[in-house]
């Protein structure tokens, strides 16, 4: 019964014997939970051989039902569902929604043991597919259980993104941020800009390691997602009800972009036709100028950004812009002047709070790093409230803007406490690019060791929000940048099995985290490893990397002691 994440709700076994799946079993999908049963037949059916054959009209199947169906009194969230089997009619699955009915056909996947993940039959026709006993009432602590995949520090292949969504799924997290851009590449095709992906989604070469380090990869390196690429991540997502939301970085990590369009940048400080796509990492200086021309550049992509993601929110990013162009430049001035601005702040907050309005005007929500709240024009905001009877909070952000609070936990509880939504992802608890130990034999280590435990004990909602601030919280996400992994294989590293424990946090009810109970969950891992296997995901294991993921000779950047928790 080791599932993961563990049922929030009840869940209670029989020891009265299973329900075994069968060539007779048939597959029945009441109205409205089609989507889930084709999953099922592609997915089990491959798994185990079984046809899981729709019910004739009339037909009183010999081998038992697997049944799905809907009714809101499933659940008290769209996303809750109920399990039952019983040994002699067989698997009912009823969801509160369609999402629901999805959730409760992975956790009928996990009970069929470690095989039902592998893409064809294994042990021969006459296997017996048993389901254990059971009743389960599931549901989501999180409405947003996300994952974000970085692809422009290093490309991923769309195969990879479409197996990375089926490795959510089978976490039941819900939301996947493609980060599509950065000063190290651009990722999507933009019909309109089209030296974007041209020029910008390729570099020279390639830093091995971190800034200090000596190395180059000397190959180029580079790549992008065609529109048609992209609607096919999306539906493919979208089937497995998950929502993707695009990454665009404004007004820093844009050195990609400017690469592509040099007078994006700041013409007057430096000659920005020179610039590269950055073949290194870290904050860079080169950052987009503030004029009339970048802000309806990126109304266009933006426009065509809209065309291909249909979810509610899109992230514009909105860190680590470094403030120093802007200083030396007379244009950068000028508009800091024309604007009543106070400095490159209150400079850069305008920037931000343009894209906020425009994504509002169009239906869509605005989420970007910690970083937009400050500089917020406070004077100006409060000016603008008073002339439209609200409307923004005290940052000048609309209302319904976001935010993915990242450097720690600060950032969130002071936009909670403004009235933003808040998506906490501390990089000291849910940066998977940190290293997993001490051990010298964590390859490229960066910053200070989080292993499965320390995200096991991951809490999202600050203790010192007040209930109505907590609510702000609609969920938590788990961040892997790409800067030093460079293959599928380091990235599966990286990501597995802490992500399978961000899993748990992001949908299980769980005590405090001292309270957590460590020994079952790591109990439970043990038959979840066996999934991976199944899978084909190449984790750390937990006593170490072994030969072929560690990387001699290439120096990280590690931090002694625990992660400041600010």
């Amino acid at each position: 019964m080791d599932l993961i994440p563990t049922p929030s709700h009840k869940q209670t076994y029989s020891a009265d014997g299973s329900f075994a799946l069968t060539p007779g079993t048939v597959l029945v999908a009441e109205p409205g939970t089609e989507a889930t049963a084709r999953w099922l037949r592609a997915t089990l059916g491959a798994a185990t051989g079984l046809p899981l054959a729709p019910a004739a009209p009339g037909e009183r199947p010999v081998g038992g039902v697997v049944r799905l169906a809907l009714d809101e009194r499933a659940s008290g969230s769209a996303e809750g569902y109920r399990l039952t089997v019983d040994p002699v009619s067989g698997v009912r699955i009823t969801g509160a929604g369609p999402a629901g009915v999805f959730w409760g056909a992975q956790t009928l996947r996990q009970l069929l043991g470690p095989d039902a993940f592998r893409r064809a039959p294994v042990g021969g026709p006459d296997r017996a597919w048993q389901v254990p006993a059971c009743h389960l009432q599931d549901a989501p602590r999180f409405g947003w259980r996300g994952f974000m995949l970085d692809v422009a520090r290093h490309f991923m292949p769309k195969d990879v993104v479409l197996r990375y969504l089926d490795l959510m799924a089978a976490h039941k997290l819900n939301v996947l941020h493609l980060h599509l851009t950065d000063d190290q590449g651009w990722r999507v095709r933009i019909e309109r800009y089209p030296r974007l992906t041209e020029v910008g989604a390729w570099r020279e070469r390639t830093k091995v390691g971190l800034r200090e380090s000596p190395l180059w990869d000397e190959r180029p390196h580079g790549g992008y997602y065609t529109q048609d690429d992209i609607r096919e991540i999306v539906a493919y997502a979208a089937e497995r009800h998950i929502t993707v939301v695009p990454e665009i970085d404004i007004p820093g990590h844009s050195q990609a972009a400017i690469a592509a369009y040099p007078e994006l940048g700041n013409t007057d400080v430096i000659d920005t036709t020179t610039l590269p796509v950055l073949p290194s990492w870290g904050v860079n200086a080169n950052v987009l100028a503030p004029t009339d021309n970048t802000l309806r550049f990126y109304e266009n992509v933006l426009t065509e950004v809209l065309d291909l993601f249909p979810g509610t929110f899109v992230h514009i990013g909105g860190d680590e812009c470094p403030k120093e162009q802007w200083r030396e430049s007379a244009t950068a001035q000028a508009r800091i002047k024309e604007l009543g601005l106070a400095d490159e702040d209150e400079l850069q907050s305008w920037l931000i709070r343009h894209f906020d309005g425009w994504l509002a005007e169009r239906g869509r929500r605005l989420i970007g790093w910690d970083e937009i709240l400050e500089g917020g024009n406070r004077a100006e905001a409060r000016q603008e409230e008073a002339a439209t009877g609200g409307g923004t909070t005290a940052f000048g952000l609309g209302e319904g803007a976001a935010v993915s609070s990242w450097r720690g936990y600060a950032g969130g509880i002071a936009a909670a406490r403004a009235g933003h939504d808040v998506v906490m992802c501390p990089q000291s608890h849910v940066y998977l690019d940190w290293r997993q130990s001490e051990s010298a034999d964590e390859p490229v280590p960066i910053a200070h060791a989080r292993g499965l435990e320390d995200v096991y004990r991951f809490e999202p909602v600050p203790p010192e929000l007040t209930e109505q601030e907590a609510a702000r919280v609609i969920g938590t996400q788990a961040n892997i940048w790409t800067e030093v992994m460079d293959s599928v294989r380091v990235l599966d590293y990286m990501a597995f099995p802490r992500l399978a424990a961000f899993a748990e946090v992001a949908w299980s009810e769980l005590p405090e985290p001292a309270a957590r109970d460590w020994p079952d969950f790591e109990r439970r891992m043990t038959a979840h490893y066996a999934r991976l296997d199944a899978l084909g995901v190449e984790y750390r294991p937990a006593d170490g990397p072994l030969p072929w993921q560690r990387r001699p000779g290439v120096v990280g950047r590690p931090k002694a002691g625990p992660p400041p928790i600010v």
